[in-house]
């Protein structure tokens, strides 16, 4: 075991000054485009895709057994503060758990007509503003040792940015 460790040791130590000698190569604007291209597919493929499969899925069975005309009826007088409807509470609560939950969940409700293009104008910077918080959560805080007192207020942060993102989108429609 020690000698294979050695020789391995070895064989990276030639590895590094045979790329010292090595003249460094300048990539292509090509080359650095096509890496970049192959990053973000393998994260649209790998990541994105399935929150918004998944949202297309739950909005279309909270549509069939009733519940998304229900919670749009409930929450429709809060939502129309911000010039929404009911139903735009839900882009809200996927964009908390998963940005691209959030994405998809608009795109669904889009396609279905609940939301149009002055609605998903609105919702845009809020879905990002509080974005994937539930994921971060447990990835970020919990492995940086946040102080448990803290953690409400770094939750509560970005909702209350993203409730007056709402209103300043609202405005800014209103005014074009």
């Amino acid at each position: 075991n020690i000698r294979l460790l050695i020789r391995q040791e070895k064989k990276m130590t030639e590895e590094k000054m045979a790329a010292a000698v090595q003249p460094e190569r300048k990539e292509i604007v090509t080359e650095v485009f096509v890496r970049g291209a192959k990053k973000g597919w393998g994260i649209a493929i790998g990541s994105m895709l399935p929150n918004v499969v998944m949202a297309f899925v739950i909005i279309k069975a909270l549509n069939i057994t009733g519940i998304l005309t229900l919670v749009g009826d409930t929450c429709g007088p809060v939502m129309e503060i911000f010039g929404l409807p009911g139903e735009a509470i839900v882009v809200l609560l996927g964009a908390w758990l998963s940005a691209g939950g959030g994405v998809g969940t608009a795109i669904a409700l889009h396609s279905s007509g609940a939301l149009n293009g002055t609605d998903l104008a609105i919702l845009t910077p809020a879905i990002f503003l509080m974005g994937s918080q539930v994921q971060y959560l447990g990835r970020v805080l919990g492995v940086i040792g946040v102080s448990g007192r803290m953690v409400p207020i770094i939750m509560a942060v970005p909702v209350i940015v993203a409730i007056l993102s709402l209103w300043v989108m609202r405005l800014i429609v209103l005014a074009s």
